[in-house]
């Protein structure tokens, strides 16, 4: 079996979106890439970074379980989550319901 790399980077999404306790964000690359994805809270301040290494091109999943760096819960509300992938920079909303 041949592998089909994806055509573009892409930060696809997460899902379930609201979630509670965790999601799965899903992000794609064309190309290997070093690649940094974190989370910040709605006043723009980081909470963790999930990933922060170099990938091939492919698609990825990673499980996040609404915890910081501390390994503390976070509360209900709207977080955002930045992929950057080379040059490219994409940004999302998540919904953590408790």
């Amino acid at each position: 079996q041949t592998a089909i790399l994806p055509t573009t980077t892409e930060l696809i999404g997460n899902y379930p979106n609201p979630f509670n306790p965790a999601t799965t964000i899903v992000f794609q690359l064309h190309k290997p890439a070093k690649v940094e994805l974190e989370v910040f809270n709605i006043l723009g301040q980081k909470v963790t970074t999930l990933v922060n290494k170099r990938y091939d091109a492919g698609v990825y999943r990673i499980k996040w379980d609404a915890t910081s760096y501390d390994g503390g819960r976070l509360t209900s509300g709207v977080y955002l989550y930045r992929l950057k992938a080379g040059k490219i920079t994409k940004v999302r909303k998540l919904l953590l319901l408790r």
